[in-house]
């Protein structure tokens, strides 16, 4: 296949037009001497921070809701995802499914009951000394993720136990102090789950986590819905971090996609009213954002350029989760976006 005539963006190479040849690899891209496009190619996005959609939930999803979850997904332009749970008891791990081709991100419950968001606190529980004592309830082979308070004294020999497995360790819903995220993150810990969202926040004589993240040398999710945190403070994160320590992710519930109207997440109750999911005491559930929204939103808030666009987008995240894309490049694998100049999405390819 060949896509012409358009406005190639790749976060290493930079934007230029020209034309690109793929099967299932991109076997060949040529660059053209002109200005004028029909429409722009990004790398396919990756979302690493999601619930649900569309009355598809992690915690419940079977098998054959996995293949409507990816098909939901390709029509936002994401090629990769991972699916994230909710703090519950740590026995009902054993519960969900996962397909072979996904991972999935497990949040909670080794998080801070005072950072808690909309996780039940009746489950929330200090990590183990060690990744184990997970093996009893789950394949760890089927996580790529575990979000983690890093002020329990457990801390750090859970989360070497866990990337001594492969598994990813993101600080987040936690009310650690500056001085033990800064500990964290000199210790190899460098990622952090929805940043400012259910983090300590900053303060003059306490920065908290919401300021080593800025401050550090950081990887932050961010959720781009103008909800979870306000376009300037997006925008404020954007200029401080700068395009390459971002990811956008949507934390988006089953509710998206779907009608206001009460819905469940874990075990908790969720209203939707105007689009916006919140507890029966007014914290805020997840999201219903879109991941093609999230990409509007965030060039919209930041006016960032479409190579940074292509960083925060997916470029960042498969670096973050060693994943083959979000790139386009000769020999790489054909995970390609095409969208108009108003960032809607047309077609997705996903190789």
């Amino acid at each position: 296949m060949v896509i012409e005539n358009v406005l190639i963006v790749d976060p290493v190479d930079g934007e230029y037009v020209g034309s690109v040849e793929f099967d299932d690899i991109i076997l060949k891209i040529e660059k053209e001497n002109k200005t004028s496009y029909e429409h722009i190619l990004l790398p396919a996005f990756v979302d690493p921070h999601i619930h649900g959609i569309k009355g598809i939930d992690t915690m419940t999803a079977s098998l054959e809701d996995y293949g409507k979850f990816k098909e939901y997904e390709a029509l936002e332009g994401v090629w990769y995802f991972q699916p994230t749970t909710v703090t519950c008891p740590i026995e009902k791990l054993s519960e969900i499914q996962i397909c072979d081709d996904l991972k999935l991100h497990i949040e909670g419950p080794f998080i801070s009951p005072d950072k808690k968001g909309a996780h039940n606190q009746s489950y929330i529980r200090k990590p183990p000394h060690d990744i184990t004592e997970l093996e009893k309830y789950i394949d760890l082979s089927k996580i790529s993720m575990i979000t983690v308070a890093p002020e329990y004294d457990t801390f750090e020999s859970f989360a070497r136990s866990c990337e001594d497995r492969g598994i990813r360790i993101s600080i987040g819903h936690t009310n650690a102090t500056f001085s033990q995220a800064k500990e964290a993150f000199l210790k190899g810990f460098k990622r952090i789950t929805h940043f400012p969202n259910a983090l300590s926040p900053l303060h003059h004589r306490e920065p908290g986590v919401t300021g080593a993240g800025l401050y550090f040398d950081f990887t932050l999710e961010i959720i781009a819905d103008g909800i979870h945190s306000s376009p300037d403070f997006v925008a404020l994160v954007y200029k401080i971090k700068g395009a390459d320590k971002i990811m956008l992710v949507t934390d988006s519930i089953s509710a998206a996609g779907l009608k206001d109207g009460k819905y469940v997440l874990g075990d908790l109750p969720v209203e939707v009213k105007d689009g916006i999911a919140r507890l029966m005491d007014g914290t805020l559930a997840g999201s219903t954002l879109r991941f093609s929204q999230a990409l509007k939103n965030f060039a919209k808030f930041t006016k960032c350029s479409l190579t940074e666009l292509a960083k925060v987008s997916s470029y960042n995240t498969c670096i973050d989760l060693n994943l083959k894309g979000g790139r386009i490049a000769e020999g790489y694998p054909a995970r390609l976006v095409l969208v108009d100049r108003e960032l809607n999405i047309k077609k997705t390819w996903n190789f």
